[in-house]
Parts: structure tokens; C-alpha cells; sequence
């Protein structure tokens, strides 16, 4: 599933694309928003906003189109009406005169008036969004020390969207690194230094991903290995998915555990038990 980085850079794509201009033809695979294909023609795209792995469209008609990936969904951008080759199911497509935006597998889309938007049993209790620029390291960290969720494990925290939203499992081994905090800690068992390095971890890995495409690793290290001939796949993270390879920081061979049903990666002396 992607993660908010990827919705994030995913809404810029299909904005460029299609936002402030006429539509020549809007798609709804599903037969209860067919009605709505008509009105949205005569209308244009004004925004289309990440909510963590959500997107929601925005028409200058004051209805806004509520869609979300789940673990399949994809969005494609394309010349106009030229459909790509593939066995997935179109179910929604706002084309123009010469973009289209092409939304695959989605099972969620629904059409929502503003005050709908405010009550969505989605989004209103999403927890601060770490990709959009203005929620604030001080906004994470009350999150972090809240009674609410100061008890809970980070393996399963740092997943749950009423948390923080955009998160998701390779973010999760990669900013509990960056904090220096084993990954199945909670809040409570951290010092304060800790938490603080959480904070500012959360924001700054989840848009540092957003603003190169996925790398979580040091920018200036992931160049160097990348020139050296390293794999992208092995340059591109702290830990995540480089079990048995050597840390990036210290050398120790990083480790591979089952965490919250997921697969989780540490390093045993960065981020110690």
C-alpha cells in the first residue's frame, strides 16, 4: 500500500494534470455516482488534497470526491482516453484535452458535500498528516505524549492513521531509527530526548521521502552508494528491507522481526531492546 509520501506525489501529479482545466469527460465505474458524471463535466478540478492515503478532489461546485487506495488502488496520469494495458478495473477517470487521470481498483469513492467532508468516518479522525507542510513537530510530539496513545507499543502506533496518518510500515522502521528507539518501545519507557528525536523524525523522513521519490537514507550517503554502484534498493533506506546487511551508522548487521503483523527492521546497537 502506498504510503503518504506516494499519495502526496500522487494528488501533485494529477493536479498538474487536470486541476484548472475543462473537463472534457468525467468516468464513475460505479453505478450510484453515474448521476454525477454530467455535473462534474461542466465543472473544473480546484484541488486535489492528500489526507494521510486518502485523496479528496475538490470542484469549484462545492462537492468533492472522497477516494482512497486501499491496497490496491493506483492512479495513472496519461494522455487523454490512451488506457493502459492492464487486467485492473477502471473506476474512476477525469479527463481533459490532453490529460488523463485514471483511478484502478479502488473500492472507496464517494461523493461528499463540505459539511460531509468534516464528519467523514475517514477522515475526521485522522491524526496530523507528517507530509502536509503545516502540521508542526509540537503537533506530533502531543500526539506522542498523549494519554491516549503514551501506552501503546510504536510497532503498532506508528501504523494506526488516528496516530499520525501517512504513515506506514516502511516510515515505521525508518523513523523509529532515526529516533534511536527500538521499535516495540512505548512512548512511556522513552526518555524525553527521545521523544523529541520521534517528533522531528515523523516530519522530517515522511517529506524528505515525498521530495525525492522514497529515500529515507541521508540524501548525500544515498548518492555516494548510489555512485559506488549500490542497488537502490540497498542505498535508499536506513533499515527497512536490509535485513543482514551492514548499518549504515555503526556496522551492526541489521535485524528482521515480525512486529504488529508487519515486517519490522532495526539495528540491535542504534536502537537497543
Amino acid at each position: 500500500m502506498p504510503e503518504g509520501p506516494e499519495i502526496r506525489r500522487a494528488a501533485d501529479k494529477i493536479a498538474k494534470a487536470v486541476a484548472h482545466k475543462p473537463l472534457s469527460s468525467v468516468f464513475f465505474a460505479f453505478e450510484h455516482l453515474k448521476a454525477y458524471e454530467s455535473l462534474f463535466q461542466e465543472q473544473q478540478i480546484i484541488a486535489i488534497e492528500p489526507y494521510g492515503k486518502a485523496l479528496l478532489t475538490q470542484f469549484d461546485g462545492g462537492l468533492s470526491v472522497y477516494s482512497h487506495n486501499q491496497l490496491y488502488g493506483v492512479w495513472m496520469v496519461r494522455k487523454a482516453f490512451n488506457y493502459p494495458e492492464t487486467r485492473r478495473q477502471l473506476r474512476m477517470a477525469f479527463h481533459t484535452e490532453k490529460k488523463s487521470a485514471l483511478l484502478y481498483s479502488a473500492s472507496e469513492i464517494e461523493v461528499l458535500a463540505p459539511e460531509e467532508v468534516a464528519a467523514h468516518p475517514f477522515l475526521s479522525k485522522l491524526g496530523p498528516d507528517v507530509v502536509n507542510p503545516n502540521t508542526t513537530e509540537a503537533e506530533v510530539l502531543d500526539q506522542v505524549c498523549s494519554d491516549r496513545f503514551r501506552r501503546r507499543r510504536f510497532a503498532g502506533l506508528l501504523l494506526d492513521q488516528h496516530f499520525l496518518c501517512g504513515l506506514g510500515n516502511y516510515l515505521r522502521s525508518e523513523i523509529a531509527f532515526v529516533a534511536r528507539i527500538y521499535p516495540n518501545k512505548r512512548p512511556m519507557d522513552c526518555s524525553d530526548e527521545q521523544l523529541e528525536a520521534l517528533g522531528k523524525a515523523a516530519i522530517a523522513i515522511s517529506r524528505q521521502s515525498c521530495e525525492t521519490a522514497g529515500i529515507t537514507n541521508d540524501p548525500a550517503l544515498a548518492a555516494e552508494l548510489k555512485e559506488r554502484g549500490w542497488r537502490r534498493r540497498d542505498y535508499r533506506h536506513w533499515v527497512f528491507s536490509r535485513a543482514g546487511q551492514s548499518c549504515h551508522v555503526c556496522g551492526t548487521e541489521i535485524k528482521k522481526v515480525t512486529l504488529a503483523g508487519r515486517r519490522a527492521y532495526f539495528c540491535p546497537c542504534c536502537q537497543p531492546e
